[in-house]
């Protein structure tokens, strides 16, 4: 967390990101990661979402390869959420879990659910309910180590091992701090080194340029990169956050075919077949309509031209939020592999992708306007409502919104009122501006009654708290946290 705070104030201070001299040598020499097993070796299509015991049942039987039981970004994490999704992948690597619902319907799982992989919280994370000494314990930690105390030995008895998706790393360093807890958790435990696998997810600008670093540092057990595009996004906002020529227009505009958005993704790809480590394409969100039939038609058809520009381009799977797009997504990913697993023999040294490249945002066309502003402070709003209530993963406007999500939304706030943007009417948004909107926005969720007030009144106070002080926090979730129980 020093080192993170160390570089932001050298950012500030104008210093460019860039590729590092001191472990060119690293980016330079022959090395590969370790093969992953057998049933990580083909992911054409990972499904993601929180750890409640529903949503656990329906994503490892939606036909997914791998299912990502999420208890970051699409988890509120109250000590009950917490626990109770502990409990309930164990039941679910058991084969003995079920849930019945208030109408009666009952869930149970199929005969081949997907593979499993754990998303433990971020470094930048604790958690109060457990102390050492009176400090609270990291949340990476007490994720990792409890899904891996109780599990690995199931796990491993079933053909399977303990998985993990990384968030939020920032540095190699961290990289080998994740290393070194898999070292020591698995001689603790007694375990074979390399049975713990983990997949990194770059969403963060300063990951990408240290990408064959931190497959270098976890050699033994990583088995493949994420393009986290959302925190991407929001990692760059917040990086470059003092500087005008960093400010990106509405969130809608911000999509992969967009140049620097585009070299990232390909520089992932090349990145990761180099070292034979799989590639993996970002979050499709869509949620479908159950009543407009024309919102599907034109989402779905989004869906599938993202999914087949992913799998044309050379990642080895991608990420869905709802079963429902499994289909649409297995089908592309199908065109392309057929029958086999992965596409690592695409090395792509067609790819040649530079820093210039990969900072230049000025390519980023369209403007501000009225319509995204309001859609971010609503999107955030009842975002942080629903996550007060311990609701982590919220569906608004037929999208899966989550943490990375919100984040963008009130990141974006943040940096159209710190550099006086003006919107395509003409319009300067302001703090007044910004807060007339908040409080129409508030009315409106506060007339549908769906939450409670006080936590609705909470969420707001916490939005102007994220979105327009003076100094940008670094994550909503750290104040957010303290609200919780």
């Amino acid at each position: 967390m020093a080192a993170r705070t160390s570089r932001q104030a050298r950012l500030d201070a104008g210093e460019r990101l860039d590729f590092l001299p001191e472990t060119a040598d690293v980016r330079d020499s022959a090395w590969q990661v370790a093969p992953a097993p057998a049933d990580l070796q083909d992911r054409r299509v990972e499904i993601t979402g929180p750890v409640d015991r529903k949503m656990v049942i329906n994503a490892l039987n939606s036909g997914a390869r791998c299912f990502m039981a999420d208890f970051e970004d699409a988890n509120s994490p109250t000590w009950q959420n917490t626990i109770d999704g502990q409990a309930n992948l164990t039941a679910a690597i058991d084969r003995r879990i079920d849930f019945t619902a208030p109408n009666g319907k009952t869930y149970a799982l199929n005969d081949e659910p997907a593979v499993l992989i754990v998303r433990p919280r971020g470094w930048h994370l604790d958690e109060k309910h457990i102390t050492v000494d009176g400090a609270r314990m990291s949340a990476s930690l007490v994720d990792f180590g409890l899904y891996l105390f109780h599990n690995a030995q199931r796990l491993i008895a079933t053909g399977s091992g303990p998985y993990y998706y990384l968030p939020k790393l920032e540095s190699h360093l961290e990289a080998r701090l994740w290393n070194d807890v898999f070292v020591f958790a698995q001689d603790t435990l007694n375990i074979p080194r390399g049975t713990i696998r983990c997949t990194v997810l770059v969403e963060t600008l300063p990951a990408v340029f240290e990408m064959e670093e931190i497959l270098f540092e976890l050699k033994d057990h990583i088995v493949g990169l994420n393009a986290g595009r959302w925190d991407y996004i929001f990692s760059l906002i917040k990086r470059h956050r003092t500087r005008p020529d960093f400010v990106l227009p509405d969130r809608s505009l911000v999509t992969m075919t967009v140049p620097f958005m585009h070299a990232y993704a390909q520089l992932l790809v090349k990145t990761c077949h180099k070292r034979g480590a799989h590639a993996m394409g970002g979050m499709a969100a869509f949620i479908p309509s159950r009543k407009d039939e024309e919102v599907n038609r034109v989402a779905m058809q989004k869906v599938r031209e993202d999914k087949q520009r992913e799998a044309r381009m050379g990642f080895d799977g991608t990420w869905i939020a709802h079963p429902d797009l499994n289909a649409i997504a297995m089908a592309e990913f199908d065109a392309v592999l057929g029958e086999k697993p992965n596409q690592l023999e695409r090395q792509r040294d067609d790819v040649d992708v530079s820093a210039k490249q990969i900072l230049d945002v000025s390519a980023a066309s369209g403007g501000v306007t009225e319509a995204g502003l309001r859609t971010n402070v609503e999107v955030a709003l009842r975002y942080l409502s629903a996550w007060l209530a311990g609701n982590g993963a919220v569906g608004i406007h037929n999208l899966m919104e989550d943490a990375a999500t919100a984040e963008i939304s009130r990141a974006q706030v943040w940096q159209w009122v710190r550099h006086g943007t003006t919107m395509a009417d003409g319009t300067a948004i302001t703090r007044d501006f910004v807060l007339k909107i908040l409080d129409e926005e508030h009315a409106a969720l506060r007339a549908e009654d769906i939450l409670p007030e006080a936590t609705v009144a909470q969420a707001r106070t916490l939005f102007e708290g994220v979105a327009l002080a003076d100094d940008f926090p670094e994550f909503l979730t750290l104040s957010a946290y303290e609200m919780l129980e």
